[in-house]
């Protein structure tokens, strides 16, 4: 089925294929166990989609390459035992060691702090049961929601193959025929796209995730970090002039402050879903283009988070650290959310390759309070750690030996395996909410917002393009396509 809009771009050059020359007959989902079930390992295309494009960049992180880092606590703050059963989740009080990687999305290594772009926001727990990764971004949303399209996205942000240089015709050009991509684009043009500092911005969870109790009831859950610092963004004009005369300025402050003592802290909420709400809530709450609106779910303070130690070495501790969102712990798990199924591999597989098959060996990404014991030997870094120990299970000299408890709750599934969409919901369109964003902010919110966007769509060659990328933010609100629309026809002339 071709993507909205494409019918007048058909070349002849025939079907997509995977490397193998097999004709690929479904390229915008991934195949799930059912209508919103789990995505498959068999999905193949996927796979091969998602592990060449982590391989498609020697050494520095395909996205996500600029980052700074630092080391602090999560401190609960609410008993929250009646929704998990996470050890470190389990007392008022309780500390645990994190470690926070900030980083730009689109960037290389060197690359400026201060440009439009969200901001990774990575964080290590280094709980008394392993370690567990939670890898957000400081938005909510985010632009696609099926990791089978994560390739081509950022393909439309990178250099482009002919030019060399990132091209306005590429990202509108993805962004108009994915129309659920108008909300998060309404966020990154907004005040929000440029924080003044890595400490002055919120981090989300992004995703749903799974928690699950003691007597084995299941919860949908999103995580929130609000900044206690209190909100600052840069204005385009701002921020260029800081890109270009100081291109470390986000890494520089988030270490002088915490060398001065002045350490950053975010108030950790989570909003929280009864697992039966899901299926007839109002729009799929497993989309991760979507917000939760607060009057349905309002959020619930459970901790602090503080960063107040700098890493001794950015090369070891920060482009060294390895996350991923498949690292759980018991009492918290994955959903259905299909960019996160795809996360779940890709993470893995893109530090495997980049740092080397035994990246968990090294300080940052060790577990603090336990031993990983696993039957994994060998390889690029490995350590010998094991000494002489067997490398099999079961056996009978003592090795480690499974727990026959899952760390999270089966998910339900139905139906025939295939590339579906997702189910359909009440709200389930592409513009509700980018129409609800824009109609909550300020009159001089909006007013930077659509010369933030008119600037941008200006750079396009095509009337086509621009006239659809301008229609999905129409379609959002009347007046915000109005308005995007005369101002990119004033610049364009």
């Amino acid at each position: 089925m071709l993507a909205p809009g494409q019918e007048a771009h058909v070349t002849s050059q025939g079907p997509l294929t995977t490397e193998a020359g097999a004709p690929v007959a479904d390229n915008q989902n991934s195949e799930t166990a059912g209508v919103g079930g789990p995505v498959l390992v068999q999905d193949q295309a996927l796979l091969e989609k998602l592990a060449h494009f982590n391989r498609e960049r020697i050494p520095e992180r395909i996205v996500h390459a600029r980052g700074a880092g630092a080391y602090g606590t999560f401190t609960l703050t609410r008993d929250v035992s009646q929704w998990t059963r996470a050890a470190f989740l389990s007392e008022v009080g309780k500390q645990t060691e994190t470690f926070l990687r900030f980083s730009t999305v689109a960037g290389s290594l060197g690359s400026a702090d201060a440009v439009r772009d969200p901001r990774g926001f990575a964080l290590k727990f280094y709980t008394e049961e392993g370690n567990y990764d939670l890898v957000g971004n400081n938005t909510p949303v985010f632009f696609i929601k099926d990791a089978i399209k994560f390739p081509d996205f950022i393909h439309t942000q990178k250099r482009d193959p002919y030019t060399g240089s990132q091209e306005a015709d590429n990202v509108w050009d993805f962004w108009g025929l994915s129309p659920e991509s108008t909300h998060q684009v309404t966020w990154l043009f907004g005040d929000r796209g440029i924080p003044a500092t890595l400490r002055h911005m919120n981090g989300y969870g992004s995703h749903t995730y799974q928690w699950n109790n003691e007597a084995g009831e299941v919860f949908w859950v999103k995580y929130h970090f609000k900044t206690d610092q209190g909100i600052k963004n840069l204005t385009a004009g701002e921020a260029a002039k800081l890109a270009g005369e100081d291109p470390d300025s986000h890494q520089r402050d988030l270490r002088e402050a915490i060398e001065r003592g002045e350490f950053p802290s975010w108030t950790v909420q989570v909003q929280i879903m009864p697992a039966a709400d899901a299926a007839n809530y109002r729009f799929n709450p497993f989309d991760l283009t979507k917000v939760w609106p607060h009057e349905d779910y309002p959020p619930i303070e459970i901790g602090k988070l503080e960063l107040n130690r700098n890493p001794e070495n950015i090369f070891a501790e920060v482009e060294q650290s390895i996350f991923s969102p498949a690292h759980f712990v018991p009492g918290i798990g994955p959903s259905p959310d299909k960019m996160l199924q795809g996360r779940l591999f890709a993470y893995g597989d893109a530090h495997r390759y980049r740092v080397g098959i035994n990246a968990d060996h090294l300080s940052v990404n060790r577990p603090h309070a336990t031993e990983a014991r696993t039957n994994s030997r060998d390889g690029f870094l490995y350590d010998g750690r094991h000494k002489g120990a067997k490398n099999y299970e079961p056996n009978s000299f003592g090795g480690p030996f499974q727990t026959d408890r899952p760390l999270w709750v089966s998910t339900p599934v139905t139906g025939g395996t295939g590339n579906h969409e997702a189910p359909s919901h009440v709200e389930g369109d592409d513009f509700v909410q980018a129409g609800n964003l824009y109609r909550l902010m300020s009159e001089d919110e909006k007013a930077r917002l659509i010369e933030n966007l008119a600037g941008n769509i200006a750079g396009v060659s095509r009337d086509d393009i621009a006239e659809r990328a301008i229609g999905n933010f129409r379609q959002a609100d009347g007046d915000f396509g109005k308005r995007l629309e005369a101002a990119v026809q004033a610049l364009r002339g």
